[in-house]
């Protein structure tokens, strides 16, 4: 996998809008003023939109031939050295028969974001280009009053940061509160909880290593038969992420999903499988249910190690996930470490 120069102080990043524009609508384009000024203030970053990506949700819905220019020129332009998304969305895939998949391998830079985002992440991961599953503008970025320290930090060290090992700490407080999208609620901020579970280790035992992939799982079967969907081979040896989305999928969609990747015969390759907590925590002793009825109870995999709880995607607040690297899950000490850097100097 081709690593990315890691962030400096002084670098340009690119704002994109690869699925739903709504953070060009005019009631929500004050998010991204916030999170432009947070990113050049907390992070010392040049700030640029692309072409299209604040032209609102009714224009980036009817081109998604832009959408993918935009991602396109981003990569093309020298001067760019990462891509943050701008939110997710449901229609990403739409952009797929527009994506050159050489030039991204050409032009490796850092692309990062979650949700919906997942389509995007297949693409890097099929050009060969290690990617992160991690914050994005309107949400992690345009956080009312201040981000969370724990997504912050994250940033930091990920993309900023230069290591060897790097483990995935739990976030000590989450929030389950809902502050909607309005100016009115600028100076509104969330309420913390205490996290009383840390890491889970629902099935499993020993030190496990493989490689990261996976994503949101409610959008695995958007991309799944396309030619971004990774290969057998390719899951062969992988510690697969998933988390679910903010729509809070069914526990039985969680089956379904599951069997469907039994079924091509993916779970029987992995290292090993982690579960992001779920937003609002939603499900969470369902989803733990459902997981081990399909990868236990149906598969017979009672070695393979599942880690549930894991600061990711929906949840808040939330880390980051690079793809492709190799990681390490500890089941006795519920530690999970990444043991490369998914950047070079």
């Amino acid at each position: 996998m081709i690593k990315p120069k890691r962030l400096k102080k002084g670098d340009k990043i690119a704002i994109v809008s690869l699925s739903w524009g709504g953070l060009g609508d005019e009631n929500f384009i004050h998010k991204f003023y916030i999170a432009k000024e947070r990113l050049e203030k907390d992070f010392g970053l040049e700030v640029i939109c692309m072409p299209n990506a604040l032209k609102g949700s009714k224009f980036i819905a009817q081109h998604p031939e832009l959408r993918a220019k935009d991602l396109m020129d981003a990569f093309l332009d020298k001067t760019i050295s990462a891509i943050f998304c701008a939110i997710g969305g449901e229609d990403t895939i739409r952009i797929l028969p527009y994506i050159d998949l050489e030039i991204i391998k050409n032009n490796p830079k850092i692309f990062m974001g979650y949700s919906d985002s997942t389509i995007n992440h297949f693409m890097m991961y099929k050009a060969g280009l290690i990617s992160f599953y991690g914050p994005s503008i309107m949400c992690e970025f345009g956080e009312y009053i201040k981000m969370f320290d724990y997504t912050q930090s994250a940033v930091n060290d990920v993309l900023f940061g230069e290591w060897n090992k790097y483990p995935l700490l739990p976030s000590p407080e989450w929030t389950d509160d809902y502050i909607s999208w309005e100016e009115s609620n600028i100076n509104t901020s969330h309420v913390m909880k205490k996290d009383i579970h840390g890491y889970e280790v629902i099935n499993g035992f020993g030190i496990v290593k493989g490689h990261l992939l996976g994503g949101c799982i409610d959008v695995f079967m958007m991309a799944n038969c396309t030619e971004i969907w990774p290969s057998l081979k390719e899951w062969k040896n992988s510690i697969l992420f998933i988390e679910t989305s903010e729509d809070k999928p069914s526990p039985e969609f969680i089956k379904w999903t599951l069997r469907n990747l039994a079924a091509q015969g993916i779970l029987k390759e992995l290292s090993g499988i982690i579960v992001g907590k779920p937003q609002g925590e939603v499900f969470y002793e369902e989803y733990k249910t459902a997981i081990k009825d399909v990868v236990v109870n149906e598969e017979k995999l009672v070695k393979l190690p599942i880690f549930y709880n894991i600061n990711f995607g929906h949840a808040k607040p939330i880390g980051i996930i690079p793809y492709g690297i190799i990681a390490e899950l500890n089941c006795e000490e519920k530690i999970i470490t990444f043991l490369e850097n998914p950047t070079v100097q």
